[in-house]
């Protein structure tokens, strides 16, 4: 069955408000971790994590970081105007050029009491800081049910990133209902961001720490990186009775030719390739689809979207993932580029083939989520009893929560 004919109403379940943890435990790697395999439940926490891997595997993180998105926004008459930085307008070729304007910059936002702005007119932000630049926003233009703003600031030496971590908030998801703290500053960030551009964490990746990584180290469980830029629709809501009309968001991915290689290496000794969280597996699998479009000679948008959201399901293939990473790192190592940037708009659901990944850490994901699809893909209708099984046994849900250890059916 095509994926755009599932129901969502299929993958829900009921998540008590008290199942949600609103606040991260005080030690990253003391989360508990649950592990299904063959049908048997296993309790450990991510400190042990080590204990259930094969020796020789790979760990894919996601080295995105999370921006200030909030900014709060003041009208001439004293009104607030609240603006939700979501990802740079279509002029700039990636987010990192974005983040590097200075003087001003061009952002898809979402905005708060926008019915409340007036055309022409120019808003200033809050500061708390006396001497903070001063920063400025203008209503350029609607589009794709966002706004984008012309954002600006007369201290044409600093960068929009600069203003972003002055000026802005973490942009906690909504579902924690409270305002961010200044632990968020460090908790909401994994020990592996480096390159600014997302709006949401990369949440599986939030238990690991260095002693972790030091025991994966020690089993010869190799780790690399790529960026995936999580985007605020990773939060939308399947409002569709069925999947076909849902609309599955774009986001940015950054890859390099080692990590390419290092992969492409990895799989053809047949070691397992562990994707940590749903944007690592997200990305790992476009590359491989991208990959095929480059074997089958397509015109590839690689400014726009490179991987449509149904390509798998309607352009089935049997290239080996070897070849399709072959491909992709013989088109990156023959252009000037140090890397790979563009977007991935793919859906994976019940129905999807992995190509790439062996099995995947994750969270506890939203009812009737997209990322909740993901699962369901990799562990089949398993999910439910996974999902039953944390519930009844104290595990925490969502972006501060536990998580588990998942392989593919």
């Amino acid at each position: 069955m095509h994926p755009s004919a599932l129901q969502i109403r299929d993958f829900t379940y009921d998540l008590p408000e008290e199942k949600i943890a609103r606040y991260p435990l005080e030690q990253r790697d003391q989360s508990r971790l649950l592990l299904y395999r063959n049908q048997a439940f296993t309790e450990d926490t991510y400190r042990n994590i080590d204990r259930f891997l094969p020796e020789g595997a790979l760990m894919v993180f996601n080295q995105t970081r999370v921006i200030h998105a909030r900014l709060l926004f003041r009208k001439p008459t004293g009104g607030r105007i609240e603006v939700f930085c979501l990802e740079p307008d279509n002029r700039y070729p990636d987010v990192q050029t974005a983040m590097l304007q200075q003087g001003e910059v061009y952002w898809k936002c979402m905005v708060g009491g926008a019915a409340k702005w007036k055309e022409g007119q120019v808003l200033e932000l809050e500061q708390e800081h006396a001497d903070a630049p001063k920063v400025f926003a203008a209503l350029h233009e609607r589009a794709e049910g966002v706004y984008i703003l012309h954002l600006y600031w007369p201290a044409s030496d600093t960068t929009f990133a600069e203003v972003l971590h002055q000026a802005g908030k973490v942009p906690l998801p909504p579902y924690l209902n409270r305002d961010a703290e200044q632990a968020d500053e460090h908790r909401y960030q994994t020990i592996f961001a480096r390159e600014e551009g997302s709006v949401a964490a990369p949440t599986a990746a939030l238990h690991f720490t260095d002693e972790v990584m030091q025991s994966l180290a020690e089993k010869a469980i190799d780790a690399a990186f790529v960026t995936l830029h999580v985007g605020a629709g990773t939060f939308k809501p399947v409002k569709s009775e069925t999947m076909e009309g849902h609309d599955m968001h774009a986001e940015w991915i950054e890859v390099t030719a080692p990590l390419l290689e290092t992969v492409m290496n990895r799989l053809a000794l047949d070691k397992p390739v562990v994707a940590v969280g749903t944007t690592s597996c997200r990305t790992l699998e476009s590359l491989y689809w991208i990959g095929v479009r480059l074997i089958r000679k397509e015109n590839i948008d690689f400014a726009g979207i490179a991987m449509p959201q149904w390509y798998p399901y309607e352009n089935p293939s049997d290239i080996p993932a070897t070849t399709a990473f072959r491909a992709l790192l013989d088109y990156l190592q023959s252009t000037p580029l140090s890397k790979l940037v563009t977007r991935t708009q793919i859906i994976i659901a019940p129905g999807y083939s992995f190509r790439v990944i062996a099995g995947m850490v994750t969270n506890f994901h939203q009812p009737q989520s997209t990322l909740l699809l993901l699962v369901a893909a990799l562990v089949g209708p398993s999910w439910r009893d996974i999902y039953t099984y944390a519930l009844e046994h104290g595990f925490r849900f969502l972006s501060y929560g536990d998580g588990c250890l998942l392989w593919k059916k």
